[in-house]
């Protein structure tokens, strides 16, 4: 008997690493699935349908709206983003694991729409680490860094939504650290009470 596959989410501030952490847990673990997201943009150069996004009319994305059809949307730069969601509970059906990158607001969407999903804040120790590396991408003037700053701050005040928190020392510790996570996700009794009651009905 097949288990369910797992929702993760990893959100956190700008500057935490999030992005560069998702893309090396899925050079280590490549069977875990990135979502494939539905936008209202116009197509660029070299994207297909169905790999990098589902491209929609405004009209077609609104009824989609609607229609409940999403675990999660958001308006950014004038264009619609959202995360189908049967796409999304069809794969986890079939036991495989489906890993956001999100913010805190999509976050939060998903795990209204799917409880069970897990979700993980990175983070840096300490607001003079998040600072530096910000300081460091040279993409932040002082007002924006400070708005970045104060964002993070309140992003982190919501800890209560979240799972887990990890510390984004290094990129490595903190990519092993989310694997981690799901392994013990996967080994949680009630994950495998299916296949435990089948062995003592034999």
């Amino acid at each position: 008997m097949k288990n369910k596959g797992l929702l993760i989410v990893i959100s956190g501030p700008s500057g935490a690493g999030k992005g560069t952490v998702y893309d090396r847990i899925l050079e280590r673990a490549p069977e875990i699935q990135k979502s494939v997201s539905v936008t209202t943009r116009l197509p660029r150069a070299g994207e297909q349908e169905g790999v990098h996004y589902y491209f929609k009319t405004l009209t077609q994305y609104q009824q989609m709206i609607a229609n409940g059809e999403f675990l999660e949307t958001a308006s950014v730069y004038s264009n619609y983003y959202g995360t189908p969601k049967a796409a999304v509970l069809g794969l986890i059906e079939k036991g495989r694991d489906v890993m956001f990158e999100i913010d805190i607001h999509g976050a939060r969407q998903i795990k209204a729409r799917y409880p069970q999903s897990i979700l993980i804040f990175l983070m840096t120790r300490d607001f003079e680490v998040l600072k530096e590396r910000l300081i460091k991408r040279g993409t932040e003037t002082p007002a924006s860094l400070k708005t970045r700053l104060s964002s993070a701050k309140n992003e982190l005040a919501q800890y209560e939504l979240f799972d887990y928190i990890v510390f984004n020392d290094t990129v490595e510790q903190a990519a092993s650290d989310v694997l981690g996570i799901i392994c013990a996700e996967k080994s949680r009794v009630k994950a495998n009470e299916a296949a435990i009651k089948k062995m003592l009905s034999n």
